[in-house]
């Protein structure tokens, strides 16, 4: 056993998601990314004296929809609180946030493990709060600079409990994550833009003990997968560390992704050190029973109830997969599959030609021209045998990207394309094809039955792909075995 095989790990993620809100969470300035920087700024988001913060409906209600969602208990008694700390790029010198009262609690996020068994992660909190502005250290080489457009953006923490074994975990969670509020559509969730950010809580103790080790936090990591590789470095390095004696310092660490190693960004703060006290100047927020209700009415489908659905309609858990990885392409499934009973075949179009059109094409699938409605029409014209699946993939779809307005069938007839199924017309094709490998005839009538492709071959060569291969291959093997 190496050294490595004696640990197992044990990680905690706690995952600020920005919420898409149009204005801050305490003030009426715009949410926006990518304005110039310093711009989406007041006297109130930048905390001035005299001025005071107002509550974000669009906020709350949010924070309700992602608690539902992950089967949260939701608070009705909801108190703001300050964080206190001093950097430079938060101007009010704190943080409103939520401390004893978070708006949701429990609730759990499932994951798949790779033998298909799911896992519940279970969730310690969820709490409302304010992000801090951004400090920018690439492109002055002398100063820091400072944009504070983001203090003051509405967020969401979700804070998971320490359950994870293992980064590829870690990142099936986060991915989890990233689709449930992409879904519920209050995040964007792009880690790369800083609107999904994942700081990990990673510790490491001997398999069996039930004692937590000293943990470290690692901050600054843009992607799912750099979480992963962040704590799979801090795993090993803590490992080895102890086998060699030394001490583990609970410290906040930062992650290099050209090395894909951590370093000691600063001692972590314990919580008394942010003297958290109830925020004076927002009232307390009453949720209702009735306000959950209201907002729960409206909450979509979510990816694990379509997954689930799309598994009991008999796709395999690798197309239900990709069927929900993203919202639109699942709504898009979803309205296919209202208009056509053949869920498979609507499953591989979007799967594989759909996909493979949008991909070589960089287009997203709302800029995709064929409604759900026309795609299920030229699935059931396929399915009614007047078109063979060939035809569809290589004409007629590319058709229906140019004709909008015109239906799978005017397409096939105007282009005299509808599959020939008629056994006399055909008859004629297989003599010729028969005909033309008298040799391969014979060694067919010997036993050697793979030949049926070449004829078939043929036989659709000469129909110019019109041929119903049903009906031919029947025809084929009756002629041949006379």
């Amino acid at each position: 056993m190496n050294i490595y095989d004696k640990y197992e790990t044990v990680i905690g993620l706690e995952v600020h998601a920005q919420l898409s809100t149009r204005s801050k969470a305490y003030s009426s300035d715009s949410a926006e990314f990518g304005a110039l920087p310093n711009t989406n700024i007041s006297p109130i988001s930048l905390g001035h004296p005299g001025t005071l913060p107002k509550t974000n409906k669009r906020a709350i209600e949010f924070a309700v929809r992602l608690g539902l969602a992950c089967k949260c208990t939701i608070r009705e008694f909801n108190e703001y609180a300050r964080k206190n700390y001093f950097y430079a790029d938060l101007p009010k010198g704190y943080q409103i946030t939520q401390d004893k009262t978070p708006i949701c609690t429990g609730g759990y996020i499932t994951i798949k493990e790779e033998n298909g068994t799911e896992k519940n992660i279970n969730i310690t909190r969820i709490h409302m709060e304010e992000d801090a502005g951004k400090s920018i250290h690439d492109i002055d080489p002398f100063n820091s600079l400072i944009d504070l457009n983001r203090a003051g953006v509405a967020l969401v923490e979700i804070v998971s409990e320490p359950e994870m074994r293992s980064g590829e975990e870690a990142y099936k969670y986060l991915t989890e994550v990233r689709k449930i509020v992409r879904y519920l559509e209050i995040c964007d969730g792009n880690m790369e833009e800083g609107s999904l950010r994942c700081d990990a809580n990673v510790s490491v103790r001997l398999k069996g003990s039930t004692a937590f080790g000293k943990r470290t936090e690692v901050k600054n990591m843009n992607s799912i997968r750099n979480v992963q590789r962040a704590i799979e470095f801090e795993a090993k390095r803590q490992i080895e560390a102890i086998e060699k004696g030394e001490e583990i310092s609970q410290d906040t660490r930062s992650f290099n992704a050209v090395t894909g190693s951590t370093f000691v960004l600063r001692s972590k703060e314990m919580a008394n050190d942010y003297r958290y006290f109830p925020e004076p100047d927002l009232q307390p927020v009453v949720v209702s029973q009735d306000y959950i209700a209201k907002i729960k009415s409206t909450l979509p489908p979510l990816p694990g109830e379509l997954y689930k659905k799309y598994q009991s309609l008999g796709l395999s858990a690798y197309d239900a997969g990709v069927l929900t990885d993203s919202k639109e392409i699942a709504l898009y499934f979803e309205n296919i599959i209202s208009k056509t009973k053949s869920v498979k075949s609507a499953a591989n179009w979007l799967t594989v030609q759909i996909k493979a059109y949008l991909n070589d094409n960089a287009l997203h699938i709302s800029d995709f021209k064929i409604t759900p409605e026309r795609m299920a029409a030229l699935i059931d014209f396929i399915d009614s045998g007047k078109v063979n699946h060939t035809i569809a993939i290589q004409k007629i779809f590319p058709k229906m990207m140019e004709e909008s307005n015109k239906t799978p069938l005017q397409i096939a007839e105007e282009n005299n394309w509808i599959q020939e199924s008629d056994s006399g017309a055909l008859t004629e094709f297989v003599k010729l094809a028969i005909a033309k490998y008298p040799e391969k005839v014979t060694e067919y009538k010997n036993g050697k039955v793979t030949l049926l492709g070449l004829f078939m071959g043929e036989v659709m060569k000469l129909s110019k792909g019109k041929a119903d291969p049903k009906v031919a291959t029947e025809l084929v093997k009756e002629m041949l075995e006379k």
